[in-house]
């Protein structure tokens, strides 16, 4: 007998695992494999049956794992991005949802033939969004302006409130009398907001003390935060069911937003348990399907159903919540075209069908399914659809100019802001305090942390974004960054200077490792910082057909070290060792110079008729 409850759970997670990298490999969104790599394995071969292996665990452990996984999702949320999405978040989780809500509820009773409360049930479920399949998509669009951030606040704290919905619509119709509802409402309302927010802050605070004070030693703090928020949402539980999402949420948005102690490394073990959590979810709960849920009329109505959720209840929502906003009429649009369900969805489902099937429903049983097939649709549409939907709205560029820094050292602070004056999207990443604030100061977007971690492609925004500059002092810290980042803008536009002291040898096997080399072979992060160090300036110079780059370098002398050249076109063109096409008349070189003695030309001046330099 344990021989088979034993393959049964490592199939689980060798199946959920091998999903998420083969979707890796191929491009695809994890979510669909999971789903299909769950539905063979339980209906299609009967090789793996959750209820029978898991038992009375399966709703209580759907439960804690969407805890864990909105946890994470709080400790991503950051309160200084609020005044980049204004008022449009707190409208897409409020009024929004409650138009999702209808719009679902009444297509759930016209097109599947639920009952009312049923389909009422169904539509609060479905106003969730999520971040496990909203963050991926951002990554690979990469949107301009403040969408992406608008969609990531949405995706996080629509869940537990889309949970909490479904709670009171459970209470009010399913477990107490219709015409005690609004005070039922009321009831758990306060109940989950002021027991369970305050449970949630107090472990926040309970956390960030005993790190503070150092009472709880590092390898054990990963341990204590998981125990925290497992304790936070069983006991938010017991005073209101399904409230522990909430508090879970709340307990990681305060974490992520607390001064006192660095929390970076919590976040980083979170979301190597969420993979797991999330590909152990999406297999057990796919695997729970039957064949008999998925005939024909049921397809051609989900996909009818999800034709209503994508072409009416999602526009509607977000051109409500956007009106009068500051955001463009493409951003509009784009908000309006992205909202795909994941893994919230589909556990909150199959917990309150759970639920209904131990109270005799039988019609809760099609609660799972249709939410399964709307995850699909929604996740394919989006998917296939969101990025061409950001190109034509010109709220993402198929071909972004911007540079990404790993590193914020002084001549990557001069060389990005030579480029953002230009007008060129720029983003320095440091775990250096002091060389992020010099780049703020300086007028330069920052983002304090390290350039390798996990959860750093969550925090930043690579909207306009295209380039890859791995400019810190560490050689291999500079090849791992370019290795990092390959997926993300291609080997072409990883760039990174010449190792220092590399030999022939070490430069040839080493080769397939690093980006593209800098501005030259010989040109390594100590030459540049010694230039800058000595009075060098990065200056952006205009070629004429008189003052070409021969009279330049005669001008600026042999220490000068062109860097990328901005064509009339408003191109932006690196310069490196393999590829040094000479800049032409027009064209404009963004160089470090140290000025010749006597010779300070300023911003605004111009070529004379002899040919001097034009600076800009």
């Amino acid at each position: 007998m344990t021989t088979p409850i034993l393959i049964s759970l490592a199939a689980v997670i060798v199946l959920g695992v091998a999903a998420q990298w083969i979707a890796w490999r191929v491009g695809v969104p994890s979510i669909l494999l999971l789903l299909l790599f769950g539905f063979l394995a339980g209906p299609v071969t009967g090789f793996l049956d959750p209820d029978a292996l898991i038992g009375e665990l399966l709703l209580p452990s759907v439960s804690l794992a969407v805890a864990l996984i909105l946890y994470e999702g709080g400790l991503t949320l950051s309160l200084a991005e609020l005044p980049k999405v204004g008022g449009v978040v707190p409208r897409l989780v409020t009024v929004g949802a409650f138009v999702t809500w209808c719009i679902s509820a009444w297509a759930a009773y016209w097109v599947f033939d639920l009952s009312p409360p049923l389909a009422v049930l169904l539509g609060a479920i479905l106003v969730v969004t999520g971040p496990t399949v909203i963050t991926p998509l951002l990554r690979h669009i990469r949107p301009t302006g403040p969408s992406a951030a608008i969609l990531k606040w949405e995706g996080i704290v629509i869940d537990p409130i889309g949970a909490l919905l479904a709670v009171l619509v459970f209470e009010a119709f399913f477990l107490g009398d219709i015409h005690d509802a609004p005070a039922e409402v009321a009831r758990v309302i306060a109940k989950t907001v002021l027991a369970a927010g305050g449970l949630g802050l107090f472990a926040a605070g309970l956390l960030t003390l005993l790190i503070h004070k150092y009472w709880i030693p590092d390898f054990l703090q990963n341990a204590v935060s998981l125990m925290l928020v497992v304790a936070t949402f069983a006991a938010a539980n017991a005073i209101q069911h399904e409230s522990g999402l909430f508090a879970a949420t709340v307990m990681g948005m305060a974490l992520a937003n607390q001064k006192y102690t660095d929390v970076r490394h919590i976040v980083e073990f979170k979301e190597n348990l969420r993979v797991l959590l999330i590909s152990g979810l999406f297999i057990i709960l796919a695997a729970r399907l039957k064949l008999a849920d998925l005939a024909v009329d049921t397809i051609v109505k989900g996909l009818i159903f999800v034709l209503v959720l994508v072409v009416v209840a999602r526009p509607a929502a977000a051109m409500l919540c956007t009106w009068r906003s500051k955001l463009t009429r493409g951003e509009r649009w784009f908000t309006a075209g992205v909202a795909p369900r994941g893994i919230v969805a589909a556990a909150v489902a199959s917990v309150f069908a759970l639920r209904l099937e131990e109270m005799g429903l039988a019609q809760g049983q099609r609660l799972v399914p249709i939410t399964f097939m709307v995850i699909i649709g929604t996740v394919a549409i989006y998917g296939i659809g969101a990025p061409w939907l950001a190109r034509l709205l010109g709220v993402a560029d198929p071909s972004p100019q911007g540079f990404l820094f790993a590193g914020a050292g002084p001549w990557a602070r001069a060389l990005a802001k030579s480029l953002k004056d230009k007008g060129f999207r720029v983003l320095l990443v440091d775990t250096n305090w002091d060389n992020t604030a010099k780049a703020r100061m300086a007028g330069l977007p920052t983002y304090t942390g390290s350039i390798l971690a996990e959860y750093v492609l969550d925090d930043i925004d690579l909207g306009g974004i295209g380039r890859l500059i791995a400019a810190t002092p560490n050689d291999w810290i500079n090849v791992l960054t370019v290795n990092r980042f390959l997926r993300v803008f291609g080997r072409s536009e990883c760039y990174q200077l010449a190792p220092r002291g590399e030999d022939e040898r070490r430069r040839t096997s080493h080769k397939h490792l690093h980006g593209r080399r800098l501005f030259g072979e010989k040109i390594t992060f100590g030459r540049l910082e010694s230039l800058i160090a000595s009075g060098a300036v990065v200056k952006a110079t205009r070629l004429s057909e008189e003052f070409t780059l021969q009279a330049f370098h005669e001008h600026y002398g042999e220490s000068a070290v062109p860097m990328m050249v901005l064509t009339e076109e408003k191109r932006i063109r690196v310069l490196t060792a393999d590829q040094r096409r000479e800049p032409k008349a027009g064209d404009m070189v963004i160089a470090v110079v140290q000025e010749p003695v006597g010779d300070r030309p300023t911003e605004s001046a111009a070529k004379d008729k002899k040919g001097t330099a034009v600076t800009e």
